[in-house]
């Protein structure tokens, strides 16, 4: 049997479009292909990953605001996507939650507390996807708090790993005050372009500045990434066997094995 409680993950990077949602989404489907049952939570007001699964935020009437911040129950606001996962969808109404959750007391512990509810109601999903807005901010430490293990997507380029140290602290300060088992599981180099020297010298650097593993293998930059949205679907299904879709199969299939052996999904 594979274990009760379900992995969690998130997907963080306090720097923007640096694929943090494509990275989410196709973790997500390349899972559900293996035979999990995974949700994936947006946790960005600007609600990139439930548009791009094909989610109109504007039309929701409601969404992961209203169960961090109203007490709504997550199930009934959960959808199913075309690809597979269910979506804990966002709108924009999430800009004001952080405003909220400011306030009230035991405010890191609001998704964690909402996700541990889901499991006790008899949601048994194997893995939960955290896509972190792109700050440091109480939507990212209630993320961090939640989850088991970080995954951080880099641009490999010199402005865009400027940031990890600080992420790397606020990951350490979790770890002293609300989460004691929170691991950095390895920082993905994204729309890698492996014909430069520059974006090697940046993936050396980054592993040797602040020793975190970088997973293999990178994915590489594709305009496919940015036609995928569009469609309201992932890369997995739109351009199944590119390399980017190809690299983040392997990703998922690393994930899985950390979690149960292949044939005992499911049973």
């Amino acid at each position: 049997m594979a274990a009760d409680q379900p992995t969690c993950i998130a997907i963080a990077n306090q720097k923007g479009g640096v694929a943090k949602t494509t990275t989410t989404i196709s973790f997500g489907v390349g899972l559900h292909d293996l035979g999990y049952r995974v949700l994936m939570v947006d946790l960005d007001a600007q609600a990139c990953m439930t548009f791009s699964l094909g989610v109109d935020p504007d039309s929701l009437e409601r969404s992961v605001h209203d169960v961090l911040t109203a007490g709504a129950d997550a199930r009934e606001v959960i959808l199913q996507t075309e690809d597979g996962p269910d979506l804990l969808p966002a709108s924009i109404d999430l800009a004001a939650a952080e405003a909220m959750l400011l306030t009230r007391t035991g405010r890191e512990y609001a998704l964690r507390t909402a996700l541990e509810d889901l499991t006790e109601a008899g949601e048994s999903y194997d893995f939960i996807l955290l896509d972190c807005p792109p700050s440091l901010g109480v939507l990212t430490v209630n993320a961090l708090t939640a989850a088991g293990e970080v995954v951080v997507p880099l641009q490999c380029e010199t402005l865009s790993h400027r940031g990890v140290g600080q992420l790397l602290e606020t990951i350490e300060d979790v770890r002293k005050m609300t989460n004691r088992k929170l691991k950095v599981r390895g920082i993905l180099p994204t729309m890698y372009d492996g014909r430069t020297t520059h974006a090697k010298d940046v993936l050396a650097d980054v592993a040797m500045r602040y020793e975190v593993e970088v997973l293999d293998p990178p994915i590489a930059r594709s305009i496919r990434f940015a036609e995928a949205p569009a469609a309201g679907r992932s890369i997995l299904r739109t351009a199944s066997r590119t390399r980017g879709a190809d690299a983040y199969r392997v990703h998922a299939r690393a994930l899985a094995a950390d979690r149960a052996p292949m044939q005992e999904v499911g049973t």
